[in-house]
């Protein structure tokens, strides 16, 4: 089973999210934004996991992983995201 951290206010993860409907036996889709335990376990995994490493150096927040997805510069420039 896959975990996906995610929020509906991020088009990233609402892509994903779409791409995964109806495969609940593959992967498990985890709402950060629906309550604070979510939140905890994803800032949790985030935190301590070498994996973000490079998202948290450049700035992402860490949901999506790609090194343009969910920026604060870009949020800062006006982007709109997750």
């Amino acid at each position: 089973m896959i975990k996906i951290y995610g929020m509906p206010t991020c088009p990233y993860c609402d892509f994903v999210h779409q791409q995964i409907q109806g495969r609940e036996n593959e992967f498990e889709y985890i709402n950060i934004g629906e309550n604070i335990r979510n939140m905890s376990a994803f800032t949790h995994l985030r935190d301590n996991s070498p994996v973000f490493d490079h998202c948290k150096e450049i700035g992402d927040v860490g949901m999506y992983g790609a090194p343009a997805a969910c920026s604060i510069e870009d949020h800062r420039s006006g982007r709109k995201g997750c």
